[in-house]
């Protein structure tokens, strides 16, 4: 097998095996990071208001 072969491999089966979730991907954590996102917009928009 050649290197680039088998570095592809090893790439392609460690990312099977990962179950790290990402601030974008569906579910509860990617609501709360909108949530807070919203929170922090509407506070600037409230000092610039004010």
């Amino acid at each position: 097998m050649k290197p680039k072969t088998r570095f592809i491999k090893s790439v392609v089966e460690t990312a099977r095996k990962s179950d790290v979730q990402l601030p974008w991907e569906r579910g509860p954590r990617r609501k709360e990071t909108i949530a807070r996102r919203q929170a922090a917009a509407a506070e600037t928009h409230r000092r610039v208001l004010h």
